[in-house]
C-alpha cells in the first residue's frame, strides 16, 4: 500500500495498491483504496489546486512531477 501526496502542498492524494516495481505511470481506478482528491469532471486534483492526473477509462492517468509517493509496494 502506497500513500499519494502532491509535490506542491504534501497533502494525501489517495492510497493505492502497487503492484510491480516501477514507476507510477498510471493507477488502476479498482486498486484506489482511499481517495482525498478534489475531482473536476475528468481531472484529478489536490486541493490546493495542483492538478495529480487525468481519469481514462479503468484508470488514472498520472501527471509526472506533480506528486511523491511512499509506502510498500507488493511484490507480484
Amino acid at each position: 500500500m502506497i500513500t499519494v501526496k502532491c509535490a506542491k502542498c504534501g497533502r494525501k492524494i489517495f492510497k493505492y495498491n502497487k503492484i510491480g516495481k516501477g514507476k507510477l505511470l498510471h493507477c488502476w481506478s479498482d486498486r484506489i483504496v482511499k481517495d482525498y482528491s478534489v475531482r473536476n469532471g475528468n481531472e484529478i486534483r489536490c486541493s490546493c489546486g495542483n492538478l495529480i492526473g487525468v481519469i481514462e477509462k479503468k484508470w488514472v492517468r498520472m501527471k509526472q512531477h506533480t506528486f511523491t509517493y511512499s509506502g510498500t509496494i507488493t511484490k507480484k
